[in-house]
């Protein structure tokens, strides 16, 4: 057995008792539906969404639906939230918030890896059962992790009214929103210019940053924390573990450092691109170094 199948089978327990002891700590005093928690049925939810299209994926050896299927199971878990708990403000206003994210970018991404035809992550993970089976576990740990404060905010049994805190974090959220659409924007127009074949954004948003986009994303689900932390309590304060997750992921993990790796390999022996790493933030956006 190659060591990577091996790990991915040691992963895959792993990834659940993680994903079960977020469900128990959200679980705290939440609605129930099914006879279970809410929050607990939605995250099994996640889960079973993503072995589901799993099937599918590895049968016909595709990655094409992997990053719909996560933006799916946002838009799944958070309508399962609200047709089936309290529906009070803050959760419809979570909810929207969540709902027009997701729908954003799985749409983004899905019409990316469209036009491209496929994704260099997954070849070597396609054929392996046991690594790409844990791809798609870690995908449905990702979204119950990143959803997490929010959804049990959305599922708790004892609504709060909105006050000062949804204003600020909702605040936020817009502010991190727009500039993940607005990086998003500027390098698939980029991309989409013949001219700049081969060539790597510095324009916009990405003179100010070399990941903008990704620091919308952090600064989005912060602000959805900041909506959320009202209503939270005991052991829902784990649940706050959200926007740190998306930050530790997408700056130590699979975010970052994927990319800069991949855009080294590529540029490295670049001046150009040497300098542009040297003037330019890596995450937080600020004005170029002169």
């Amino acid at each position: 057995m190659h060591p990577r199948t091996r790990q991915a089978w040691l992963a895959l327990p792993l990834i659940l008792v993680i994903g079960a002891a977020i469900a128990w700590a959200g679980s705290t005093g939440p609605a129930v539906a099914l006879g279970l928690p809410l929050f607990a049925l939605c995250g099994l939810g996640s889960f079973t969404l993503n072995w589901i299209v799993f099937a599918h994926a590895y049968a016909n050896q595709t990655e094409r639906f992997f990053d719909a299927t996560g933006s799916l199971t946002y838009l799944t878990l958070t309508g399962v939230a609200l047709a089936l708990g309290p529906r009070d403000p803050r959760a419809l206003l979570i909810g929207a918030c969540v709902i027009l994210w997701a729908a954003r970018l799985g749409t983004f991404l899905f019409r990316r890896i469209s036009q491209d035809g496929g994704d260099g992550r997954f070849d070597a993970l396609k054929p392996d059962f046991a690594r790409f089976l844990m791809t798609w576990t870690l995908q449905g740990l990702w979204v119950f992790l990143t959803l997490a404060c929010g959804l049990a905010a959305m599922t708790t049994a004892e609504p709060i009214a909105l006050g000062l805190p949804a204003a600020i974090g909702t605040t936020i959220w817009i502010v991190g929103w727009a500039i993940e659409v607005t990086a998003d924007q500027q390098k698939r127009a980029f991309r989409h210019d013949p001219a700049n074949q081969g060539r790597f954004i510095t324009t916009g948003l990405w003179s100010w940053s070399q990941h903008p986009n990704y620091f919308g994303e952090i600064l989005l689900w912060a602000g959805i924390a900041v909506i959320a932390l009202p209503t939270l309590h005991g052991p829902q304060l784990a649940t706050l573990i959200s926007p740190i997750f998306v930050y530790v992921l997408l700056t130590r993990i699979s975010g970052i450092p994927l990319l800069r790796a991949r855009a080294k390999k590529q540029w490295g022996d670049d001046p150009e691109y040497q300098a542009y790493r040297a003037r330019t933030a890596v995450l937080v956006p600020r004005p170029p170094r002169a």
